[in-house]
């Protein structure tokens, strides 16, 4: 009987996706209200469907933000600047339908001093680091990344000609052979103008994205196709599908290679910590291993809302350790602080070196174009240190 493949699948979606598009409105948002306000409270919602778009939610700021303007300038960068797109920034009908933050909610998270901030909801959130890319990051989520970031750069340089913003990605890695992976397959889904030849295209998906992208991660070319399966792909954006906040929050982590907690990132302030903690696990996981503590390295955290210290904590090593999970969670506790409001002073999360709506492009975690707290990797001398007593 002939072995079976060992194989793993990611996928990745690109700015002009309909879910993208909301994500990135929602946290533009954000970013206009903590920069009016430090201790705005965010939690926004966002719906997209043809040429309208729905704001909703909860949001306690000092100032209003415009939120049409916001919306119109997010469509102008993804680039839906057409009547022929469907989606126009020009013409597009904005609704706000925003009310304060619930006086419930706010209770536990307005406390003076950061180590007494609660956190603003319930919730378990994971954090993953895997020592098979520079980055810290699974191969597949990496590579389809790149396919939508490469593919997204070339369209908005005006190379990729007849291109349009909507775009997807998919990777499946081949892991059979431990000391051979290689690319399986790759499908990218690309939106496109009318009447053009579509075998030039996808020649040029092939050739200057495709086999440009497995090039650069030092991998084979020789990978299975498959490039608008259905044919064509003219119809796109939020004119072919309904776009929501919070729906791509796979794509927005590890693509599938760990558990998630369910909660979304976008539109949410830090004291949220679907959002906070999410970013303090991957920050716990990626110093574990960059520290050699595992090859692979799973973090849990879980919360009440208005509670100021984390009821659990947990973490995984798929036998890639040679510490135990208790030596693991001693060190966890005794380098990392996970407090809700300590999280929030220690990353700056409400004054920030970056915007928020940059992170909802392309993941969360393993960026280097972006100074980004949870990616430092400024514990792994400590963490040594305590392991090595």
């Amino acid at each position: 009987m002939e072995k079976e493949k060992i194989l793993f699948t990611s996928e990745s979606v690109s700015e002009g996706h309909p879910d993208k598009v909301c994500d990135q409105i929602a946290d533009a948002i954000l970013d206009a209200c903590l920069k009016e306000d430090k201790n705005a409270r965010v939690a926004c919602e966002v719906f997209a469907s043809n040429n309208f778009v729905l704001i909703g939610g909860e949001i306690t700021c000092k100032t209003q933000p415009n939120y049409v303007q916001i919306v119109k300038d997010v469509l102008k960068d993804i680039g839906y600047d057409s009547p022929e797109l469907g989606t126009d920034y020009h013409t597009v009908e904005v609704v706000v339908k925003v009310k304060e933050q619930s006086p419930d909610i706010s209770i536990g998270v307005s406390q003076q001093k950061p180590e007494d901030i609660g956190a603003g909801d319930q919730g378990i959130m994971f954090g993953y680091a895997t020592d098979e890319t520079s980055g810290y990051m699974p191969l597949a989520i990496s590579i389809a990344h790149k396919l939508v970031r490469e593919a997204t750069n070339q369209r908005k340089a005006g190379v990729f000609k007849h291109a349009r913003p909507d775009m997807k990605s998919q990777v499946t890695i081949d892991y059979t052979d431990s000391n051979h992976i290689r690319i399986d397959t790759i499908l990218m889904s690309i939106q496109h103008d009318e009447g053009i030849d579509l075998n030039e295209f996808r020649q040029y998906v092939v050739e200057n994205i495709m086999k440009k992208v497995a090039i650069s991660f030092g991998l084979n070319t020789d990978f299975k196709i498959y490039f608008n399966p259905t044919g064509s792909f003219v119809i796109g954006g939020p004119t072919g599908d309904t776009g929501v906040t919070g729906r791509k929050i796979i794509v927005d982590t590890y693509g599938g290679t760990c558990e998630h907690g369910g909660g979304a990132f976008s539109g949410k302030d830090p004291t949220k910590v679907d959002r906070s903690a999410a970013y303090m696990a991957r920050y716990i996981a990626k110093n574990l291993v960059a520290a050699g503590v595992a090859r692979r390295l799973r973090v849990q955290l879980s919360y009440a809302i208005g509670v100021n210290t984390p009821l659990s904590i947990n973490c995984r090593t798929y036998k890639t350790s040679n510490y135990s999970d208790d030596k693991i969670l001693q060190v966890i506790r005794e380098v990392f602080d996970c407090r809700p409001g300590m999280i929030i002073k220690n990353f700056s999360l409400t004054n920030p070196s970056f915007k928020y709506h940059e992170l909802t492009n392309y993941g969360h975690f393993g960026r280097p174009d972006l100074d980004l707290p949870w990616e430092k990797l400024d514990k792994v001398k400590q963490i040594k240190e305590l392991l090595n007593k």
